[in-house]
């Protein structure tokens, strides 16, 4: 398979059916917000987040298609950024977040893991499909 320039992946990728002819750049932007959120204590509820969780579906994907100088420029921030994801989540294997959405991919990590800060409509969600994490009301 050959590769792309930027915007060429983004065009590519909303041919395969993202709504989108994202860029890079919105979507490393668009993960960096909601780690962000999650370290902080996602208040908005399930079916946000699952969405927002996508952001790191297509950048997984385009990093497939891109050019190696661009993977390799990119890629210290990406990784940062998942570091990040990870501290400040509880891997649970996916599962409560399968309890409200489809898993898209087994080797995602995002996806098998829920935010340990534990609060608002997100928080209320998981805790009643078992998860288990930090409520900061009550620390």
């Amino acid at each position: 398979m050959s590769t792309h320039d930027e915007a060429g992946v983004g065009e590519l990728l909303r041919e395969r059916g993202w709504r989108t002819a994202f860029t890079v750049a919105e979507r490393v932007s668009a993960w960096a917000g909601l780690v962000g959120e999650v370290e902080r204590g996602y208040h908005d509820d399930i079916d946000e987040y699952t969405n927002d969780l996508y952001c790191r579906n297509w950048l997984h994907e385009a990093w497939l298609l891109l050019p190696d100088h661009v993977v390799q420029l990119r890629t210290p921030r990406i990784k940062t950024l998942d570091d990040r994801f990870r501290a400040a989540t509880i891997a649970d294997d996916g599962l409560a977040l399968d309890q409200f959405h489809a898993r898209p991919g087994p080797d995602l990590l995002w996806w098998r893991r829920h935010p340990r800060v534990l609060t608002g409509r997100l928080g209320e969600s998981l805790r009643s499909a078992g998860a288990i994490g930090t409520d900061p009301a009550t620390t």
